[in-house]
């Protein structure tokens, strides 16, 4: 299989972005989430880094772009916010084009994943399609459009997944999030497999390969007692006010979850039918509040 070729634009909402940032299986800080309202702050560090770094210039505005603010940061910052943004726009494509919206990040998470690593280089994230289907990312965050170099080392570290569970990824990809005049841009790549790859590596995902994945909004929403016994009976969204957004969990989805069953919550999702509140395919919901459709405003102190 291969990814569609050409020039596209992808039609989202900053619902599903901020989702995608909450839920990308990047590693919080020092795994704060397990220390209750620390995960608020944890949250709020995801969404700041995309609300810094992106912005919809008016209500009308149909594009992503760099703000005035990550413009000016210094080298340094400026990596590591880009590096975020690449994680999450890289989550987003996948689930909208791939059907895959579970993504763990393969370094951190690796003794959940029992990874057999040989070498440094590896790509950044694994993930699995509704459809059961294992996909490998290389996610890479720029401030302008790649280079051939960079292109080449993507594909490398896509394709060094050999095996999930004994079969080959269905896709290895190289994924890009750039800005071209500072407008927001993706691309990636599905690269032909090789006949013999250098430093392979094998996954063997365990029972408790998805906790990592639902627990970020698990420990969120259980952090406020009022909402999380609310959103066991029925569907309701929880505020986080100081990032105007709200966040919920399907309640079927989240009694799995709560008992530490985690592949119930994701078959769970998959039956999930329709209510007045959008969840994703993973049973996550969030909305972002009118703040978000503004231009960033960056205050001097």
């Amino acid at each position: 299989m291969s990814l569609l070729s050409g020039r596209h634009a992808l039609t989202t909402s900053w619902d599903d972005l901020l989702w995608s940032a909450i839920t990308v299986g990047r590693p919080n800080r020092q795994f704060v989430f397990q220390h209750g309202t620390a995960s608020v702050y944890e949250a709020l560090f995801r969404l700041s880094l995309i609300r810094m770094a992106l912005e919809q210039a008016g209500q009308h505005g149909w594009r992503l772009r760099r703000t005035n603010a990550a413009r000016t940061l210094d080298p340094t910052e400026k990596g590591a916010v880009s590096y975020f943004v690449g994680l999450a726009v890289c989550k987003l494509f996948a689930a909208k084009l791939l059907d895959a919206p579970w993504m763990l990040h393969l370094d951190v998470f690796r003794p959940a994943l029992d990874v057999q690593l040989s070498a440094r280089s590896r790509p950044d994230l694994v993930g699995q399609t509704r459809a059961g289907q294992w996909i490998a990312l290389e996610c890479k965050g720029r401030i302008s459009a790649p280079d051939k170099k960079t292109i080449e080392r993507a594909k490398q570290q896509a394709k060094r997944v050999v095996s999930v569970s004994g079969t080959a990824p269905s896709y290895h990809i190289g994924g890009f999030a750039f800005f071209k005049n500072d407008v927001l841009e993706f691309c990636w790549l599905d690269p032909d497999p090789e006949p013999e790859i250098r430093n392979p590596i094998s996954v063997q995902p365990t029972s408790d390969t998805w906790r990592e994945y639902y627990r970020p909004v698990l420990e969120l929403v259980r952090s406020r007692q009022t909402y999380f016994a609310q959103m066991h009976e029925e569907p309701v969204l929880m505020p986080v006010e100081e990032a105007d957004i709200k966040i919920g969990i399907e309640p079927s989805v989240l009694r799995h979850l709560d008992i530490g069953q985690w592949d119930g919550a994701r078959e769970a999702a998959q039956a999930t039918r329709p209510s007045e509140i959008s969840y994703q395919v993973d049973g996550i919901a969030v909305v972002a509040g009118p703040s978000w459709l503004e231009r960033y405003a960056d205050v001097e102190r």
